[in-house]
């Protein structure tokens, strides 16, 4: 159950990190860094992010967001499954 919550969590959080820096981009506020995006799909917040980049139409355009986003939407999906099979 607490992987459930921590998912839960992580991309809702992806999805807001996504809607701040696209709101922060218009304003040419100070960024969130596109490091601390791919960290947070990395842990887990890839659906999140994926969905927030097609909400708000952003980083849409960045190569490296189109092919890393579902590319770590693929481990995080191969890490939940191991867990969830293998207590791995």
């Amino acid at each position: 159950m607490w992987l459930f919550y921590y998912l839960a969590a992580v991309n809702a959080s992806g999805i807001a990190v996504m809607g701040i820096d696209k709101l922060k981009a218009k304003r040419r506020y100070r960024r969130i860094s596109e490091r601390s995006i791919f960290t947070l799909a990395a842990a887990g917040g890839a659906l999140g992010v994926w969905i927030g980049m097609s909400l708000f139409r952003h980083k849409t355009r960045h190569k490296s967001f189109c092919l890393g986003i579902p590319a770590l939407l693929m481990l995080n999906i191969l890490v939940v499954y191991l867990l969830l099979n293998f207590g791995v």
